[in-house]
């Protein structure tokens, strides 16, 4: 009797809480095993490995890791600590985002920087990263996969968040460049969402009603993220692009971000 399929592997980034969380826990319960990246919410991320554990395959591996992904030596040491956990990674979700507010007149070198260490430059050191692991592997690998999220808001342009619009626009160019680079071992798919979750800076009732905000009547939800990011991974036929799931909303004009329309 031959031995069992292995269980592919995920890291995700920024999965202890929020839309990582969700993505996490829709990849556990489609088969993969996930390392759950986080920053500083370490007891979010061990709730969301037991809820993993709980939704996962039968002898499935779980676990966290921790790193500030804006620090170089961290982002780049992170992919060996999963490998050396798991024996082999197969994919990365680079979902953790830096999201804070500037614009034209407040923008300074110290944010842009600041969004680009985490959201552009951690994103290519993962997949670099991965591709050194699947080019080292003895076993035959397959092809990995990293999938970037992205935004709606950079089809939909407006003046807010300047650097961290800048820093997504860096990484969605990126999907193309490393999309090139590193096949035929590593695809590359960036997911766009649309407004999905809430956020302090949103009443219920202004998220209610945004979230209507499209051609569809309707935005995105985490699960359809989610869903979006498992077929990315799993559909072997696609690299170098972006999948927008957002009710069409980036068909739309929006003068201002979501959560300082009015």
């Amino acid at each position: 009797m031959s031995d069992s399929p292995r269980l592919r592997t995920v890291l995700v980034t920024g999965s202890a809480k929020r839309l990582g969380r969700e993505i996490a826990l829709a990849l556990a319960a489609g088969g993969w095993q996930v390392a759950v990246h986080y920053r500083g919410s370490g007891a979010d991320a061990t709730n969301t490995v037991a809820d993993c554990q709980r939704l996962g395959a039968a002898g499935a591996v779980m676990d966290s890791f921790q790193a500030d992904l804006g620090d170089e030596s961290q982002a780049r040491s992170l992919l060996p600590r999963v490998v050396a956990r798991f024996g082999a990674v197969d994919a990365v979700v680079n979902n953790a985002s830096l999201f804070e507010h500037d614009n034209v007149t407040s923008f300074s070198y110290e944010a842009l920087a600041a969004h680009l260490r985490t959201n552009t430059a951690a994103p290519i050191v993962l997949a670099r990263a991965l591709h050194e692991h699947l080019c080292s592997r003895t076993e035959a690998a397959g092809t990995g996969v990293v999938v970037n999220l992205l935004d709606q808001k950079l089809w939909n342009q407006n003046p807010d968040f300047l650097a961290y619009t800048l820093s997504k626009a860096a990484l969605e160019a990126a999907n193309t460049v490393l999309a090139i680079a590193l096949a035929p071992q590593l695809r590359v798919v960036g997911v766009a969402p649309g407004l999905t979750l809430t956020s302090h800076l949103l009443s219920s009732e202004q998220f209610e009603r945004l979230h209507r905000l499209s051609p569809l009547g309707h935005s995105s939800t985490a699960q359809d993220v989610a869903s979006a990011v498992k077929f990315a991974l799993e559909n072997s036929s696609i690299t170098g692009t972006t999948l927008l799931v957002d009710g069409g909303q980036h068909l739309m004009k929006f003068d201002r971000d979501f959560s300082l329309m009015p």
